[in-house]
């Protein structure tokens, strides 16, 4: 075969493998209900319930002030909880797979493992995508208003976290060998990651580091600043109701160096299993 033509064989066998992730994670009504449902929860039943209470406090000598509704502010948060919940879920497939043997069927292809793992999280990565265009649609019952640019640079960064999110289910995926241990083992991933990550509470970003300490615990606020989602929900703030508590270019780095590195490492152990 020449260059060319094992080079086609890759991108086949990568687009063949991200439609067949696609559309099973389609036909997952299971997958699709959790998807609906956990905006609708966050947005309208805890948003509503909580924004009533989201206003400037004062700590001592330091006034605590977020210039949005709370209902604005956890918005991006729930793009990036859908996100999360579906990319690092969609690794679930190499389980399946493996316990299946169509993995092993897909081994012995001429494709190399590269492109079989490139694929699969490809492929969870659209899924997770299309998952958080379903948040996008309660845009108008969370107030926040939405033009092209604003949807274009929100997809961009969505692309980029669900791509870092699914190699990171793949690298969890590469070390569980049943599906009930995946699902204990990655909420316990998932939860923690969430909440720690600003996603609920914001760090005011007029207030110094040793002010933001007066308002929370100095180990919250050191593992919220060390928790690389923070920067992704951050900038996913930034492109939609443009409040950031980073510099935005530190989220997009984040994500991006995040990504490379956990699809590295997912393609490391994959090779090695």
């Amino acid at each position: 075969m020449t260059e060319r033509s094992v080079l086609m064989v890759q991108v086949i066998g990568i687009y063949a493998l991200w439609l067949r992730e696609v559309k099973r994670s389609l036909r997952d009504r299971g997958q699709l209900i959790g998807g609906v449902s956990r905006p609708i929860l966050w947005v309208l039943i805890m948003g509503i319930g909580l924004n009533p209470y989201f206003r400037g406090e004062v700590y001592g000598q330091v006034t605590f002030v977020v210039p949005y509704t709370y209902l604005q502010f956890i918005f991006p948060a729930v793009i990036a909880l859908n996100i999360l919940f579906t990319s690092v879920q969609a690794a679930v497939s190499v389980i399946w797979d493996r316990e299946f043997g169509f993995l092993r069927e897909v081994l012995v292809s001429p494709l190399s493992r590269g492109s079989i793992l490139l694929g699969k999280v490809l492929g969870g990565a659209t899924v997770a995508v299309l998952h958080g265009c379903l948040v996008l649609l309660l845009a108008k019952f969370a107030d926040v208003s939405l033009t092209l640019p604003k949807i274009l640079e929100t997809l961009g960064l969505m692309a980029m976290l669900a791509f870092a999110l699914t190699s990171l289910g793949v690298v969890i995926a590469n070390h569980i060998r049943s599906f009930q241990g995946f699902g204990v083992f990655s909420n316990a991933v998932i939860l923690p990651l969430y909440f720690t990550s600003s996603s609920v509470f914001p760090l005011d970003p007029a207030l110094t580091s040793a002010q933001t300490r007066v308002v929370y615990p100095d180990w919250l606020v050191t593992v919220v600043e060390w928790n690389p989602l923070t920067y992704a929900v951050d900038a996913l703030r930034g492109a939609l109701i443009g409040f950031n508590q980073f510099d935005p270019r530190l989220g997009i780095a984040i994500m991006g160096i995040s990504g490379v590195v956990l699809f590295a490492v997912a393609l490391y152990e994959f090779r090695r299993a």
